[in-house]
């Protein structure tokens, strides 16, 4: 089966999922309550991430044009003419070349003007968004996941299984992350798949620390102990009665995390190793561009406001999911 296909039907099921989660939490009347919430206190942020989504989504749903077409294309390469290049930079919105003044195959149709290669800033713009998404979503369900299962593990039941989980913890805070990080995408690979593995080997550390500190503490709980008194098993008060009560840290970690990854994405292209299409490949490409007289920064701009839209709206969805989340502050909001 082509690639394609398999990225096809994955997303089809990511989305379906994702549609039938939202349903069957839609059925309690406080969770209906609470995702309502978050819209109405975040709604700008809430439609901008939504946006962003879209984006990506519709730009992972590739098909070929026939049976002799070389690539498929996606239906975000399907707004955009299939010939829709220029031989090299062009203004916004232009008519002719920027260098040279040789007309245009497509005058005034590029909205932010082209890159070197002659190909449309915007299109590469919106195609950053399904990278983006990628890098701190995928990496982030890789690296919460086994950081909740070591802290809490580690915290609960302590001795050994604390001092090798913490054992592993120090050793790999020893390591400055940015190394760590270039090493591991040198042996893995620069796809897209393996900077994510990278990415989460590097970053689920601090939360470990954060859930294994927070699993010590709530362990010496009252209710805790009352569960424990009445024969409930170790399995039972973790699931029950532990990790739910991380779910508030759980939120902001992932927020800070997917800002951080997504970050991290463009620090790896600044240095060469980073994924073909990110926004931090165009912001790379502008350490040239801003060296020519006169400069051109369209692709740098271009790409500078869409990863700071990003992380902006995940940011303040994430104070709203938080708030709707935490009771404290919930109590304290109304």
């Amino acid at each position: 089966m082509e690639t394609h296909v398999v990225v096809n039907v994955a997303i089809a099921a990511s989305v379906a999922g994702l549609v039938i989660g939202v349903a069957l939490l839609r059925r309690s009347r406080h969770t209906r309550e609470q995702l309502g919430g978050i819209g109405r206190r975040r709604p700008v942020a809430t439609l901008a991430l939504a946006l962003y989504f879209a984006v990506a989504v519709l730009d992972s749903i590739s098909w070929r044009d026939g049976a002799g077409a070389a690539e498929p294309r996606s239906i975000v390469d399907r707004w955009f003419p299939a010939d829709f290049a220029e031989r090299s930079y062009s203004a916004p919105l232009a008519d002719v070349e920027f260098y040279g003044g040789a007309p245009l195959a497509h005058p005034g149709a590029h909205w932010l003007g082209t890159d070197i290669l002659g190909r449309d800033v915007l299109h590469l713009a919106l195609g950053g968004a399904r990278v983006a998404l990628l890098i701190g979503g995928l990496t982030s369900l890789l690296a919460i996941p086994l950081a909740i299962l070591l802290g809490v593990v580690a915290g609960w039941f302590g001795g050994r299984i604390d001092d090798t989980v913490f054992f592993l913890l120090s050793t790999l805070a020893s390591i400055p992350s940015l190394l760590l990080l270039v090493a591991l995408v040198m042996v893995l690979g620069t796809g897209a798949v393996q900077v994510c593995i990278a990415l989460a080997v590097t970053s689920w550390v601090s939360f470990c620390r954060v859930s294994r500190a927070e699993t010590l503490k709530l362990r010496e709980l009252d209710y805790v102990q009352a569960a424990r008194a009445l024969g409930a098993s170790h399995a039972r008060i973790l699931w029950r009665h532990v990790v739910p009560n991380l779910m508030h840290l759980v939120v902001i970690t992932f927020v800070l995390t997917f800002s951080q990854l997504v970050l991290s994405e463009a620090i790896l292209s600044w240095l060469g190793v980073g994924i073909d299409g990110s926004w931090g490949q165009m912001i790379d490409q502008a350490r040239d561009e801003l060296a020519r007289d006169p400069v051109i920064g369209w692709n740098l701009g271009a790409a500078s406001v869409a990863l700071f839209g990003l992380i902006l709206a995940v940011n303040r969805v994430g104070d709203a999911v938080r708030d709707v989340l935490d009771p404290r502050t919930l109590r304290e909001l109304q």
